[in-house]
């Protein structure tokens, strides 16, 4: 009872204590990330023992824990990104979740596989966890509101949508060529056949194709359903965090079953959702403007008024998907600070700072810009995108995912290199990151 009780005091001491000072860290050069890293390490073996964490039998829960937290984000930020899709603005996150996370991998594995002496697919592992930008330790860098169409944010957001399952491949094709036998797409056709070139890229396009359609039908067609429901015989009003959850479970369930990229799915099912919301209330205006002309306590009305249904819906969605997202941030960053503490030592060595800082100051920045090169972004935001590559939950998912099915040591070289630039990351990013941002959006651009 005593340790319970101990739980309860600090989770709940800590979550006052972010509410009242979240504005303050605002104007700061931090994160919350930074903080609950700080608290996850003290709480960890090497603080107060109350998190300790077992990698090699506990890989399964801390996944699973991951799992979910990485879901949630990914529907949020689809939600955020309120742009119709013919719009050029695309571009750029597609350049680069796909060609900057292409030359990471590639530049990645080099370092591991020279560098550091590691198998060929233990390097390919640990260079698909290094490659996603996080979703979820990047909220500072998101649109501000749905609807806003600044370069920077919406590459970035976008981006930590798309990769976060573009990554999922080269992970699958890292652990067949250390013996492990893979399941997803790569699992129909065998860890022998997903080695081959024609092999993998089956395995790639029914993947990323299976979970688009999978995303967007479940998206645009539960909005549809529901707002005809609402519209027509007035149900299913004032469930919006049952909905939001619903869906994004589905969504994740049933590109599962299809050996779709899961991740993929709810990304687009947010997407897809916003681009209903979109359609129905016009780009000329932005949804929250619709909906302050709804009287204060008259907002249910809204849910079942045709031109005010889908920015009701959208809105109330992401604002759930936005207030559990920051209660995920809390928990999945004590786990990692638990980790941390734990192999604190091993994260010390050369060994794992040089290839972390090679990922954070060579290989991020340099692929950005040549994944940006000949695009819309100006040079700023291309210096701003290569610099803002934050890795976090992300890569610990993967590396949790590898840990699980290897059933290495927890002393492997590729924790010690993931969660180094697990590390760098929160800490230089989230140093950096608003005063670079305060800085930018100061300066004057042209359009």
């Amino acid at each position: 009872m005593t340790v319970e009780a101990t739980w309860y005091l600090i989770i709940g001491g800590l979550l006052i204590a972010m509410a009242l000072a979240r504005k303050l860290i605002a104007h700061l050069p931090m994160t919350g990330a930074m903080v609950y890293l700080a608290v996850g390490f003290v709480l960890g073996p090497a603080g107060f023992g109350l998190l300790a964490p077992q990698l090699t039998r506990g890989a399964q829960a801390l996944r699973l824990v991951t799992e979910a937290g990485l879901v949630i984000s990914l529907f949020a930020i689809g939600m955020h990104l309120r742009v119709p899709l013919r719009d050029r603005l695309w571009r750029l996150p597609l350049r680069l979740g796909t060609g900057a996370m292409l030359l990471t991998i590639a530049a990645m594995t080099a370092i591991a596989y020279f560098g550091l002496g590691l198998s060929a697919g233990l390097a390919l592992i640990v260079a698909a966890a290094l490659a996603p930008t996080d979703p979820v330790l990047a909220n500072e860098l998101r649109p501000r509101e749905a609807g806003d169409a600044d370069p920077l944010r919406f590459a970035l957001s976008g981006e930590g949508g798309c990769n976060d399952g573009a990554a999922w491949p080269f992970m699958l094709l890292g652990l067949a060529w250390c013996g492990v036998e893979v399941g997803g797409a790569a699992g129909m056709l065998g860890s022998a056949h997903i080695t081959t070139v024609t092999g993998f890229a089956a395995a790639l396009l029914w993947g990323i194709g299976s979970a688009l359609a999978i995303g967007w039908l479940l998206g645009a067609g539960v909005v549809a359903l529901v707002t005809r429901l609402r519209l027509r015989f007035d149900v299913a009003v004032g469930v919006e965090g049952f909905l939001a959850l619903g869906l994004m479970s589905a969504c994740y369930g049933a590109a599962q079953l299809v050996h779709g990229y899961a991740f993929v799915a709810v990304f687009v099912a947010g997407v897809a959702l916003r681009h209903q919301e979109l359609r129905a209330t016009g780009d000329d205006t932005a949804p929250t403007e619709v909906l302050e002309k709804v009287e204060h306590g008259e907002l249910e009305k809204a849910a079942r008024t045709p031109e005010l249904a889908h920015a009701y819906i959208a809105e109330s969605m992401m604002a759930f998907a936005v207030e559990i997202e920051q209660t995920v941030e809390l928990v999945l960053m004590l786990l990692i600070g638990s980790v941390v503490s734990a192999h604190w030592r091993e994260l010390l060595e050369w060994r794992a700072i040089w290839p972390a800082l090679a990922l954070l100051l060579v290989v991020r920045p340099l692929s950005a810009l040549a994944a940006l090169a000949g695009s819309s972004a100006t040079w700023p935001q291309r210096l701003l995108a290569g610099w803002l590559g934050i890795r976090g939950v992300g890569a610990f998912y993967y590396l949790m995912f590898a840990i699980e099915r290897l059933q290495r040591v927890a002393q492997d070289a590729a924790l010690a290199v993931v969660m180094a630039a697990i590390v760098g990351s929160v800490l230089l990013h989230g140093v950096s990151a608003t005063l670079l941002l305060d800085r930018y959006l100061r300066t004057p651009r042209t359009k």
